[in-house]
């Protein structure tokens, strides 16, 4: 069934309610209090409603508590109340993507509507501050002391357009309110991840959210998807690569789809994974152990999992040794083999998806370089300083791709080539005997990620044609059907800390014109602002992981790609 109509909720979902505007509530309500006669000053109030609910949760009764905590009068709870729930309303924005968001899904022709529950003069005012009534077909602010219920209302929005419930997604950022209510009614239901109900557990596996986005611009892309029938349960991407790139994308592409495959290179020779290749005689874990990590069930999970296994020992003989790389070195010595290790460690990760090894073939990335030169394992491969790369294979000619990735490869709906290292990464995977003709056989709308910056030692002045065509060199001609390519160009200041390290933008020019391929731009970059800490090897500008899946999903989905905002 299409989707026809979209319900959105207000706050935390089209402007950052938890931010300033709860601050604010909360220093009302303590000043209230104090006034009344609470025996304290209104900064211990004010800290002790943020320890309460950081403590219980956003349903903990905080006022409740606190007159308890301090044997006051039960009125002060109503004062609480009352001041935090006025018409008060600080400045707000909403956030940078809706007015954009709500324009693009008004031109695809949905109907769009605005359902906020809470004082309804609050409510009014605070719409009025967003300016967001021109973008909507219709606005219900429901009273939460006198208004209908909240499936009433949906029923009676719905029945007034002639439109059904399974026809409606509801968008909001509660799982235990609006969203457990759509999901009961039948309708389709996106959780915003954003403000005090971010990790927000489900009462139970029904009411669980259909998707859970972090950006609003994601939206229509999910939309046009689920028109196509491309849910997450049914859409299959398969993407292609290692290093720092491949559990970027994977971390992003968990909106969209539950059957993700990540072919994982094994070519890793350098810090830990190359010591413990050499001394256990295994494939080396770090690339897998990263992608295991991105395909982990929920954030908060994935947090921890990657504190776990990302740690390094600082001192004695492990120093410099990753704990995941470790685990999975164990894990490889109890199961027997490198591959039984990784379905293993999949199930206790509970990942959404597949890791699968390009090769279990123990072999090198090899190149001959343009002095006549001849270079041996990845750690030299990349090493800086060195000659240009003629030529890139492998030092077992013969390595060849386990089955099951060949399958994945063959029936998914997309392949994704990148981002990557260009040589390290992507061409190694490449090089694997069966992925190539797998790759140029499968139906799959084919992509391949260009690089936003160079990499010392591998793509020195490599503009954007330079990266399409060495993957064409060892792809083929006419197998690529799209290249995403990042138009969101940092500031020069951001750029000159980078090209002291020696990376530089790769650069657009003509000659890509002449190749055999669809170039689409769009803002792919990270905020530069955020510290990054995810799977880094090296500091350079990476890929933002919601706005490159979204480009991804957008191609496939004939949707016109994000520019930079």
């Amino acid at each position: 069934m299409k989707i026809k109509a979209v319900i959105f909720d207000l706050d935390d979902t089209l402007y950052d309610c938890t931010g300033s505007l709860i601050d604010a509530s909360r220093r009302r309500a303590a000043k209230a209090m104090v006034e009344a006669g609470l025996p304290c000053s209104e900064e211990e109030v004010y800290v002790l409603q943020k320890e309460l609910t950081e403590k219980h949760g956003p349903y903990h009764l905080v006022f409740n508590e606190i007159v308890n905590k301090y044997g006051a009068d039960r009125k002060l709870v109503t004062l609480a109340y009352k001041a935090y729930n006025s018409s008060e309303v600080v400045d707000i924005k909403p956030f940078p993507d809706v007015i954009p968001t709500l324009q693009e899904l008004k031109g695809k022709g949905h109907k769009l509507f605005l359902l906020t529950v809470g004082v309804y003069e609050r409510q009014e005012k605070k719409i009025q501050i967003l300016g967001l009534k021109p973008y909507f077909d219709e606005i219900i602010i429901n009273d939460q002391e006198i208004g209908l219920r909240v499936e009433d209302c949906i029923l009676d929005i719905l029945g007034r357009h002639s439109i059904s419930t399974g026809e409606t997604v509801m968008v909001g950022d509660r799982v235990r309110d609006e969203l457990r209510i759509a999901k009961s009614m039948g309708m389709t239901t996106i959780q915003m991840l954003h403000g005090r109900f971010k990790n927000e557990p489900a009462d139970n596996g029904h009411d669980k959210p259909d998707y859970k986005v972090k950006r609003i611009f994601q939206i229509p892309t999910i939309l046009q998807l689920n028109n196509m029938g491309k849910i997450p349960d049914t859409l299959k991407i398969v993407a292609i690569g290692g290093g720092t790139g491949l559990p970027i994308l994977l971390e992003g592409a968990k909106t969209y789809s539950r059957h993700l495959t990540a072919v994982v290179g094994v070519t890793d020779s350098g810090r830990s994974s190359g010591i413990l290749r050499n001394e256990f005689k295994m494939l080396p874990p770090g690339d897998v152990r990263n992608c295991l990590v991105a395909l982990s069930e929920t954030e908060e999970q994935e947090r921890e999992l990657y504190q776990l296994f990302q740690y390094r020992f600082n001192r004695g003989s492990l120093e410099g040794m990753s704990l995941g790389n470790l685990l999975m070195t164990a894990l490889t010595d109890i199961t027997g083999s490198f591959e039984q290790a990784i379905k293993t460690a999949s199930r206790i990760l509970h990942i959404r998806g597949k890791v699968l090894p390009s090769t279990l073939t123990d072999t090198h990335i090899c190149a001959n370089l343009e002095d006549g030169t001849y270079v041996e394992e990845e750690f030299n491969v990349r090493g800086l300083g060195k000659s240009p790369i003629k030529e890139a294979f492998l030092k077992n000619a013969d390595a060849v791709a386990p089955s099951e990735a060949i399958e994945e490869i063959l029936k998914a709906d997309i392949v994704v080539i990148g981002p990557g290292s260009l040589y390290t990464s992507l061409v190694t995977n490449i090089l694997v005997q069966g992925v190539r003709n797998a790759i140029r056989q499968s139906k799959a709308t084919k992509i391949y990620i260009c690089n936003i910056v160079t990499q010392p030692g591998q793509t020195d002045k490599y503009n954007v044609f330079n990266h399409i065509s060495t993957i064409v060199k060892y792809l083929g001609e006419g197998v690529l059907d799209y290249v995403l390519v990042n138009n969101n160009i940092p500031r020069k200041s951001i750029l000159e800390r980078y090209q002291k390290e020696g990376a530089d933008i790769a650069q657009m020019d003509e000659s890509v014109s002449h190749l055999q391929v669809k170039v689409k731009m769009a803002d792919l970059v990270e905020d530069l602002e955020q510290k990054r800490i995810l799977w880094e090897k090296q500091d350079l500008i990476r890929h933002d992981p919601d706005k490159l899946a979204d480009a991804i999903c957008r191609v496939y989905a004939n949707l016109p790609p994000q520019t930079a905002q």
